[in-house]
């Protein structure tokens, strides 16, 4: 997709009326619903791990095939979504993926066998890695400029508030089903319901994109600038001098440089630095394990004697973290700077799996940690997640936005993306086995993840707290 960075509003930008932020918001809310099935179809499985090992008789090799094998997905979506946007329009972009969405998430509630189940699950990673892409360019070209960064949040919030819905939801199905995540309600299995209720949001997901206005960008990309005038009169007011914003966007895509691939290489190390620094941000944001806390948390207190209702209460407690921690790092991101929070969430992370991995090296009493362990393990899961999310969970996703300069931009943050997916599959993808091998140890590697980031962020990450875009060199 065409880069959605835009230069600063000419005279014939101003601020959005009052009386049309309130349409702006909902419409910013309407495309963030894709952030939210992001965040619902990527921690749903959580509630769904230990039945389907059961219902289909697995190890954890296989099992964590099926389990990451939505990245994959998730991977060609993020790679595809730019190109079918920019060809086909923003909303019937958003209209593919809720379709995708709805259709994994039926497949995925009955599937004939172990495969092709696992294929439901990369139909679902397909609309996640579109989804990425597409809501948060698409908040940007409807939003006026005074408002763009607020309501670019709302992508973030939306992932996070989706995450805790599912884990909430799962819970609310288990004790539905007698805290067995196989127990049956309606004919079918509990961990069955919850992969399938994600049907409710996808298909609201897609009646939304029904009522919500094309980009101005695409409009007049395709010359269709009559419409993209009507559109910037809802979204900016009437008195903007809509001829200047349709002119100033038309100029704006027609001087972009178009980077590729071949943009990003440097002479000695295959990329420019700078690229290796965000493939950096972006492979430490998944090696300390995050990902475990959202895929595999009821899975990983079962395994130490915590009962399956008890384990996903506490799943849905990890997403309120969460949450809460995302809402920190929008508020101080800004303010303390990208780089400081980076190092402040680093550090946090480190202590509370180092934490981890003591508590889990205990030895089990009755198929459980004993109690100190137990609790010690319970509040540093919790504290990991607040630090994540108060830091690498947010500041990643700005800096890859603002460190790049202007003529790389877009071909270095696909990169980095990309190395991101890479990063989440191998770690989902080894967490069952490495489990297996020794919990308490792979704690520990997550640690020296953790502790590894902070001589990178220090050595090597610079900070763009209030530079302009142009400045990054």
């Amino acid at each position: 997709m065409t880069s959605t960075a835009q230069p600063p509003p000419a005279s014939g930008a101003r601020e959005a009326h009052p009386e049309h932020l309130g349409h702006v918001v909902f419409i910013a809310a309407a495309a963030a619903m894709g952030g939210f099935l992001f965040g619902y179809d990527s921690s749903v499985i959580n509630g769904a791990v230990e039945a389907i090992r059961d219902r289909y008789d697995i190890g954890s090799g296989t099992l964590a095939q099926v389990i990451a094998v939505a990245l994959i997905g998730c991977a060609i979506g993020a790679a595809t979504a730019g190109r079918i946007a920019d060809r086909i329009g923003r909303i019937r972009c958003m209209q593919i993926a809720a379709t995708l969405f709805t259709v994994s998430a039926v497949g995925s509630a009955v599937p004939f066998t172990l495969w092709d189940l696992a294929l439901w699950r990369v139909v679902g990673g397909f609309a996640i890695g579109m989804a990425s892409v597409i809501g948060p360019a698409y908040i940007a070209e409807v939003s006026p400029p005074a408002y763009r960064g607020r309501l670019a949040s709302f992508q973030q919030a939306a992932i996070v508030i989706g995450i805790a819905v599912s884990q909430l939801v799962n819970y609310g199905i288990l004790q539905l089903a007698d805290g067995e995540q196989r127990g049956e309600i309606g004919g079918l299995e509990a961990w069955q319901w919850m992969l399938g209720v994600m049907v409710v949001p996808a298909v609201l997901y897609g009646l939304l994109s029904f009522v919500i206005p094309e980009s101005p960008r695409f409009l007049i990309s395709v010359g269709r600038t009559d419409r993209a005038r009507a559109v910037l009169a809802e979204v900016e007011g009437k008195n903007v001098d809509l001829d200047a914003r349709v002119e100033e966007i038309d100029l704006a895509m027609r001087r972009e440089h178009k980077s590729t691939f071949k943009d990003l290489l440097g002479s000695r190390f295959g990329f420019l630095p700078i690229v290796w620094i965000g493939i950096g941000l972006s492979v430490f944001q998944q090696l300390v394990g995050i990902n475990v806390a959202f895929y595999y948390s009821a899975t990983l207190w079962q395994s130490v004697g915590v009962d399956p209702s008890s384990s996903f209460f506490y799943s849905f407690t990890t997403s309120i973290i969460n949450i809460v921690g995302t809402v920190i790092a929008m508020v101080l991101v800004d303010r303390i700077g990208r780089r400081p929070l980076a190092l402040i969430g680093s550090a946090g992370m480190a202590i509370a799996l180092a934490f981890e991995a003591w508590a889990f090296s205990a030895d089990l009493v009755g198929g459980k940690l004993p109690e100190t362990q137990g609790v010690v393990a319970l509040i540093a899961a919790h504290v990991f997640v607040l630090f994540f999310a108060l830091s690498w969970g947010v500041v990643v996703w700005v800096f890859l936005g603002e460190m790049f300069p202007n003529r790389i931009r877009a071909a270095a943050l696909g990169v980095a993306a990309s190395a991101q997916w890479i990063a989440n599959w191998a770690i989902t993808a080894s967490f069952p086995s490495l489990a297996d091998w020794n919990l308490s140890g792979t704690y520990i590697i997550y640690t020296v993840f953790a502790v590894l980031s902070i001589p990178f962020v220090l050595r090597y990450v610079r900070e763009t707290k209030g530079k302009a875009l142009e400045e990054m060199g």
